[in-house]
């Protein structure tokens, strides 16, 4: 059971179900009521939205490890869970069992609120992660851009499935006032930018403390086509984007004390440190370490809706 769970990566499940129930109750459902409007998708439909993400994801981690076993051989033997406790054969049916759970629970959940169109969005998925998994992960660049856009998509699906409810239900109000839902549609965006970017440099860190397993395969990863050295230069300036981003947003929409005091402490001077860490980086340990703050630095971004939920 223990390989289990540490082959779904239970920990990051549970990030991406606590992701999207802040979103739902700590952004959207404020705002909402702020205005005088109500949530649409009832709360089983949205338990079946998270069951149905946590499904594709850790099928997209089963599959992942399957045919990334050689590489994490070489880079962190300790941590193999197929071939070594759980058969290759055993992996794969969970693989196949997990995915079509998950595309027949996204569908049903389509298809009961009327947008059955949406359950392409599943079956897209799905493939994005069979093909980052046995191709582009191992080309330059790209493996990490889409697993950055999939991360940015766990908040984004909340709004996604939300917003055409909203719509429909408030159509009259909508038209009478001239109004519209883009304020939530711009908060749950910037969640997702935040996302996007962290998991892209956290990415390339990872990629840097695989480098010696990524070399000897002969992968085409950012470090072993740049180097380390511009690898570093790659992630420092990522994060340098980052803050200067944070910034931009406080005081283009918010300008509020308490984001900016939660922004600094929370958010900019953890990535301060990043950078530091970054620079001093040598070994596998000092990457690891890196990418671990670089996890809690993406959580305490997605703690900001608490924060702002509370003030």
């Amino acid at each position: 059971m223990v390989a289990f769970f540490r082959l779904i990566r239970y920990q990051n499940l549970l990030i991406i179900a606590l992701t999207q129930y802040l979103m739902r109750w700590c952004v959207i459902n404020p705002i909402l009521k702020l205005n005088g409007f109500e949530l649409q998708l009832g709360e089983f439909n949205f338990f079946l939205l998270v069951l149905s993400t946590l499904l594709i994801t850790a099928a997209g981690y089963i599959i992942n490890d399957y045919f990334d076993r050689k590489a994490d051989m070489l880079n962190r033997p300790a941590r193999v869970v197929i071939g070594k406790m759980i058969d290759r054969r055993s992996a794969m049916m969970l693989h196949i069992i997990f995915n079509v759970a998950g595309v027949l629970i996204g569908a049903f959940l389509c298809f009961s609120i009327g947008h059955i169109g949406f359950s392409v969005i599943y079956i897209l998925i799905v493939g994005l992660l069979w093909y980052y998994s046995t191709t582009y992960k191992r080309q330059f660049l790209i493996g990490n851009i889409i697993v950055a856009l999939l991360t940015a998509l766990v908040p984004f699906m909340v709004i996604l499935f939300e917003v055409p409810l909203l719509n429909v239900r408030y159509k009259e109000v909508l038209l009478q006032y001239g109004i519209n839902f883009n304020i939530i549609l711009a908060w749950v965006a910037c969640f997702s930018y935040f996302a996007f970017l962290t998991t892209l440099f956290r990415e390339i860190i990872k990629d840097i403390e695989d480098f010696e397993g990524d070399y000897e395969l002969g992968r085409n990863s950012l470090p072993v086509l740049l180097g380390v050295f511009y690898s570093k230069v790659i992630v420092i300036s990522l994060i340098v984007f980052t803050i200067i981003s944070l910034l931009f947003i406080y005081f283009r929409y918010t300008e509020n004390i308490f984001s900016l005091l939660y922004f600094i402490i929370a958010l900019i001077a953890p990535m301060l440190f990043l950078i530091y860490r970054v620079i001093r980086a040598r070994n596998k340990n000092d990457y690891h370490f890196a990418g671990n703050l670089s996890k809690i630095i993406m959580l305490l971004g997605i703690g900001y809706a608490i924060y702002i939920n509370l003030i």
